[in-house]
């Protein structure tokens, strides 16, 4: 009798089997629209191409004509990089939330964005002429300062590191670093050479930058897949993790340093993209649940194509000039935050 009362608060198997499909079915299908627009990427800007002309320039490439010169060496390098990117800042979003189980954490909002942006600018001042393995070393070293100086002013109340507290530390090491960098860049004067990471954007991508960007963004990618497990317990928190038999300083140190390599690479070559890490993550728990197992990819996947359509988009609102698309991005993720900040705003 009791099992079959048990049985009874059993959800049934047709459910289970259709919650498991979900993050299947988000995952293909969100790799075919990533696909999709990439292609409205290529196709679309200050002069529209065909179709015909892109399967040639694949196929038959021709160096003499400007259109598949466009094609192959403006269009495809900024559609990966807007992939790579998009998936990068969202992964590290999601890592970033389920460390510290703060809703409103992000590499834009927790100082990792603004304080690779700090390093560049030093570096800029430093060095003119640096290459862009130099500056990508550079915004890692400062995604690094910039994570470790939230935390510990974030921790020194007597209430310890709460979720709010964090989003308030972050947005006032933002502060500090972009009013620093500011101040560097007109010291230097070296504002055309950093306006392009400060407006945020994609239009100076070539392939030497996915050169760059591909190995590092793919190696912190596969380590992010790998501790989606341990990310996953550490959202339950740090004692529910520990009775799991996960070592939660070991789980925080690898989950820093994959978001210090996604996000350092990523501004090294877009400059500062805000909100798509915060934004992201949020959507993508609502639909497939609490798991980093399943959150991490399908965010991997929706990032990218948050990115490359706000970049189209970008294109397209006053061609043929370019708008940053910091700002398409920041026009979905503004409000958000807003109505996270002010949902949070009680465990002050």
């Amino acid at each position: 009798m009791s099992s079959q009362s048990s049985a009874d608060h059993l959800p049934p198997k047709k459910d289970l089997r259709s919650a498991a499909m979900i993050p299947l079915l988000l995952l293909a299908g969100g790799s075919i629209a990533l696909v999709f627009t990439m292609g409205l990427s290529i196709i679309y800007g200050a002069s529209d191409i065909d179709l015909a002309t892109i399967w040639l320039s694949l196929t038959q490439f021709d160096a003499s004509l400007p259109a598949h010169q466009i094609i192959m060496n403006l269009r495809i390098p900024r559609a990966l990089a807007g992939a790579l990117i998009g998936a990068a800042l969202a992964m590290s979003g999601s890592i970033m939330q389920g460390m510290t189980r703060n809703p409103l954490a992000s590499p834009s909002i927790m100082g990792v964005t603004a304080g690779a942006m700090f390093m560049m600018a030093i570096a800029l001042a430093m060095m003119p002429s640096a290459s862009n393995l130099t500056l990508m070393l550079w915004a890692f070293l400062g995604a690094g300062l910039g994570t470790s100086i939230v935390f510990l002013v974030g921790s020194v109340s007597k209430s310890g590191l709460t979720p709010a507290k964090l989003a308030l530390a972050g947005t006032a090491v933002t502060a500090l670093f972009t009013s620093v960098s500011s101040a560097i860049t007109i010291h230097f004067n070296i504002a055309k050479d950093i306006s392009f990471w400060y407006a945020g954007g994609l239009s100076g991508v070539q392939w030497v930058h996915i050169k760059l960007l591909a190995p590092v963004a793919l190696f912190g990618i596969i380590l992010a897949l790998l501790i989606g497990r341990s990310i996953s317990a550490l959202s339950l928190g740090e004692d529910m993790a520990r009775g799991m038999g996960h070592r939660t300083h070991l789980v925080k140190f690898a989950g820093t340093i994959v978001v210090l390599l996604l996000t350092g690479a990523a501004v090294s070559v877009s400059g500062t993209i805000g909100f798509i890490g915060l934004v992201i993550p949020h959507i993508t728990r609502f639909l497939v649940g609490a798991d980093y197992r399943i959150i991490i990819p399908c965010s991997a996947v929706l990032g990218g194509i948050l990115l490359v359509a706000a970049d189209t988009v970008s294109r397209m609102i006053n061609p043929p000039f370019e708008t940053p698309v910091g700002t398409v991005t920041a026009l979905v993720g503004v409000p958000f935050f807003l109505y996270l900040a002010r949902k949070e705003g009680r465990n002050l």
